[in-house]
Order: C-alpha cells, then structure tokens, then sequence
C-alpha cells in the first residue's frame, strides 16, 4: 500500500494558565505557523471554566484578519448549545471574512451539566444536535427554508449571503459513541478524534468509522480522519511531563489525564508516537503544543513532520 503523508495542523494558543493574552505572540505564531506550510490552525470551545480561554469564534475571526492562507478550524464547536441559526450566519461570516478557509468542527461535548447554563436542558441533546446542522445546511444552501422541527421553526426563511465554500464549510464531527460516530457519516464530512483521548481508542474510532463508511456506500478517501495531539518536544521527559499535567490540571481539571493522552519526549520519540496514529489511519494531525508554542512550531516543521 502506497503511504500517504499526512496533513498537519496546529493548535492556537488559546489559554494562559497566568497573566494577559499576548495578542502580538499570537499574531506571530499565526504568521510562523503560515510561514512554515502548516495546512491549518484551530481552536477548541470552553465557554465555562476556571482557566482563561479564548471564545473560539472570535478567535477564528481574528486569526482569519491576520492571515492569509492557513485553513482555520474548529475541535469543536458545541453547536447544541447555540442558535443554528444565528450560528449559521456567524460561520457564513467567518466563511467570507477567510475568503473560505473555515473547518467547521462540531461536537456534543462530554459535560450534558453545561446545557442548563445556555438556556437549554440536556435531555435530547442529540436531536437538538442532529436537527441544528439539517437547519443550519438548508440555510446555507437553499435560497427559502421553511421548517418544523422539534426545535426550530423557520417558515419561509432567507439567509444571505450563502457560505464562499459550496455548498458549504466542511463538517467535521467530533465524538466517542458509536452513535456519535453514525451521526458523523450520516451528516458530516469528516472526523476529528479528540485530544482527550488516548492512541489506542482513536484506531477503535477509526475502525469503526471506516466500517460505518462502507456500509454507507461513502468514498473514505473524500472523508478525512484526524486526531488532536497534545504533544511537547522535549529532550527532559520528567519536565514536559510536570508542565503537560499542569495544563491538564488547569483545563481538564484532572492533571493525570495527560499522561495517558499525550505525546512527549525528544523528536525522534515524538515522531514514532505520531506514525503509529498515521498507520492506525490518521489523514491529518492537529499538534497542540501547550508551552513554548512558538518553540514548538519550529520544532515540529524542522524534526518532527519531516519524519512523518
């Protein structure tokens, strides 16, 4: 079988655990990250939490004014919690304003805690899913809507103007469940493995992805598969350890996590964790440095994706 380099992308900086937002650093990763051929840079969603992070739409929308060719994703949006309608604009928007670089990346999210607090309950939240992107697509591409559904009634509605991407902003769905994995073929245009989870549970996803597609007669080439990566190129293992499981503490609450998800150690090492993910049937890698991010994007194009 012929081996097919894999596209790679890049977190950005979205948090500090500590002091301001550096928006002349991130304006310089962005222009970095765009220098150095990455394909895309994306953002996460964390509305609610104790650690500072970014809204990842206005982030997108900043970082679409500072560049010019990086694609601009999301891992992912929990579209459940919002309007699809008003979320439909806000990415036709975001779809204009990058000149049609926008990934949209959705998700249901692990935490059905958080619906209460936008005004929603998290009963039925798959439906409220399923049905958002089915609006959220025929405003997108048809000229009038009228809908009933069980949450949203639109009857003879227009949105202008149309996405620059047709017939829309690819969808990629994020998600564990086999359900979640249904509803990404079904609906989607891709998937997006979550960096929360370790190598071996994203090749179950992947296997059971690639199975879903052929029983729904769905092309795999034409649906890529990714995977979040946190990683830290570090020759020191003990101290990328000891500052992964700080970030972890502070975003996931659970400083543990990260030694049973992330990538870290010294190039060559970091490399041969990524290949397994690209022989397990990764298409692209999204590597999410969490420290020294500038630092890491050169490491990553100089040591780390030639290896792959």
């Amino acid at each position: 079988m012929r081996r097919v380099k894999p596209q790679v992308g890049v977190a950005i900086p979205q948090t500090v655990l500590a002091g301001a937002f550096d928006t002349r650093r991130l304006r310089e990763y962005l222009a970095r990250a765009e220098a150095l051929g990455f394909h895309s840079a994306w953002v996460v969603e964390q509305i609610l939490g104790s650690v500072r992070s970014l809204e990842p739409v206005g982030l997108l929308t900043w970082a679409a004014a500072v560049t010019e060719r990086l694609k601009l994703g999301s891992a992912v949006l929990l579209t459940a919690l919002r309007s699809p309608v008003q979320l439909a604009k806000s990415l036709a928007t975001l779809d204009h304003l990058s000149q049609g670089r926008l990934i949209a990346g959705v998700g249901l999210g692990g935490n059905p805690r958080v619906y209460p607090a936008f005004g929603v309950t998290a009963e039925r939240r798959a439906a409220r899913f399923a049905e958002g992107l089915r609006v959220m697509k025929r405003l997108w591409t048809e000229e009038r809507v009228t809908f009933d559904g069980e949450f949203v009634t639109l009857q003879n509605a227009s949105m202008q103007p149309k996405p620059v991407q047709q017939p829309h902003p690819p969808l990629w769905f994020g998600g564990h469940h086999p359900n979640a994995l249904r509803r990404a073929v079904e609906l989607g245009d891709g998937f997006i493995g979550a960096g929360s989870i370790s190598t071996a549970t994203f090749l179950e996803e992947v296997q059971l992805l690639r199975g879903l597609l052929k029983d729904a007669g769905r092309d795999p080439a034409t649906f890529p598969i990714g995977k979040r990566v946190y990683i830290a190129v570090d020759a020191d293992r003990a101290r990328a350890g000891r500052r992964l499981a700080e970030w972890f503490g502070a975003f996931y609450g659970k400083p543990e996590l990260a030694a049973g998800v992330s990538v870290w150690g010294d190039a060559d090492e970091c490399a041969d964790r990524l290949r397994e993910l690209v022989a397990g049937g990764a298409g692209f890698l999204m590597l999410n440095p969490v420290f020294d991010e500038i630092e890491h994007l050169e490491a990553f194009a100089a040591r780390i994706v030639p290896k792959l």
